[in-house]
């Protein structure tokens, strides 16, 4: 270890023993989750690729480990006044998961529109759940002043030396499994999960590097780091890692410790999504998607290297996962929308639906438009949905239609 690395990591505010003692919190109470080489995203990628699961938490989340280790060191007196937090997920979930079995009163402030499958999975656990603030920003405000009137401890979702620690019990785990690891790869939000897992991992292994990820629409961290100014917009389906303003301490940490950060598009984090379902079976958010991302994104960057990654979390809402998977199957060509235009008399769709079907081609919808389209009177734009192998099987699908002299247009793919 360098005198400059030992010089950083004794002026950082966690160190490896505290997150060895968050390890002895945690256990028996937060998952020990599987952490599993990918012979298939390995030989894809051309990296030695292993990949922590932390999704199969209980709250789906590695979120439960800060809170968890923050909640337990509480006095006597803030366990029956009871907590308070901000969140629109991940966070309020292992708040209220390991508070109720504490028996600490937990109130979680969400923004106003979280969607109501959050709230609800967080009221399950027993918490008060209050929406209010148009942000998570408002929301944190509000949660902060409310605690404040209500002598509640605010249970912070990453800018908290005990919540860091408890983050960095991941690292812990996956070097003790694999010790040769060269590269982690992980997800940065407000940046405590990557604080904790730096920290642990320089500490242990000092030549390891630690390369964050965040969704190219909030480069928060990034934009710090690097000192750039681009821009912050939009809805991410990583929202999980959706943060406008990182932590002061965790920007210490980040600064000393991270080697790099990357970021990557919606495509690149839907691309991984859906092949971490299709290859290891496992569900992941957006966030909990993004360190594959990253590889997938520059592979030559990683051939050769043992890589870990970070699957930070698993809940995402069904109607988005289906949107997401469709979306996917229409890159691959699996999925494609055809359209032609035809003459609006009795056998012309017969005569399109028979072609298609002697190509092989899985028939999913059709809609006929007669009154919204600029075709003349006597036509009809008929749209076909249509499902096929690849490729090269919509290919031959659209050659077979042409031989028929059936003109078409493909598109949604």
């Amino acid at each position: 270890m360098s005198d400059t690395l030992i010089a950083s990591l004794a002026r950082l505010p966690v160190s490896l023993g505290d997150i060895e003692a968050a390890a002895s919190v945690l256990a028996g109470f937060v998952k020990r989750t599987s952490f599993e080489c990918s012979r298939t995203l390995s030989d894809i990628t051309g990296a030695s690729v292993w990949l922590k699961f932390e999704n199969l938490q209980f709250t789906a989340s590695f979120k439960e480990r800060g809170a968890l280790n923050r909640l337990s060191a509480l006095s006597a007196d803030e366990r029956r006044q009871g907590v308070i937090a901000a969140s629109a997920g991940n966070h309020a979930q292992g708040v209220a998961h390991h508070a109720a079995r504490l028996s600490i009163p937990a109130t979680i402030f969400v923004p106003v529109g979280t969607p109501t499958v959050k709230i609800e999975n967080t009221r399950r656990h027993g918490a008060t759940v209050i929406e209010a603030g148009a942000t998570l920003e408002e929301a944190a405000g509000l949660a902060v002043d409310h605690g404040r009137k209500e002598r509640l401890t605010f249970i912070h979702p990453y800018d908290d030396p005990l919540v860091i620690a408890g983050q960095g019990t991941i690292a812990l785990e996956m070097l003790a499994a694999v010790p040769d690891l060269e590269v982690l790869l992980v997800p940065i939000g407000g940046g405590g999960l990557i604080s904790g897992i730096a920290v642990a991992a320089k500490t242990l292994k000092p030549g390891i590097e630690i390369i964050g990820v965040q969704a190219a629409l909030y480069p928060s961290m990034y934009n710090l780091i690097k000192g750039q100014q681009l821009p912050m917009r939009g809805d991410t389906l990583a929202e999980g890692i959706a943060v406008k303003a990182p932590g002061a301490i965790t920007s210490g940490i980040v600064r000393a410790l991270v080697d790099d950060i990357v970021l990557v598009t919606e495509t690149e984090i839907e691309q991984a999504l859906s092949l971490l379902i299709k290859i290891e079976k496992t569900v992941t958010e957006g966030a909990g998607a993004a360190a594959l991302a990253a590889v997938l994104a520059d592979e030559g960057r990683f051939e050769g290297r043992s890589l870990g990654l970070v699957l930070s979390g698993g809940n995402i809402d069904t109607r988005l996962l289906s949107s997401v998977l469709t979306r996917q199957l229409a890159r691959e060509g699996r999925l494609s929308r055809l359209r032609f235009d035809i003459v609006d008399r009795p056998g012309q769709l017969a005569t399109v639906l028979t072609a298609l079907s002697k190509s092989g081609a899985n028939i999913v919808e059709v809609s006929h438009q007669r009154i919204f389209t600029d075709l003349p009177a006597k036509a009809v734009l008929l749209e076909v949905v249509i499902e096929t192998r690849d490729r090269s099987h919509l290919a031959s699908t659209v050659a077979a239609l042409r031989a028929a002299n059936i003109d078409v247009d493909v598109g949604g793919h």
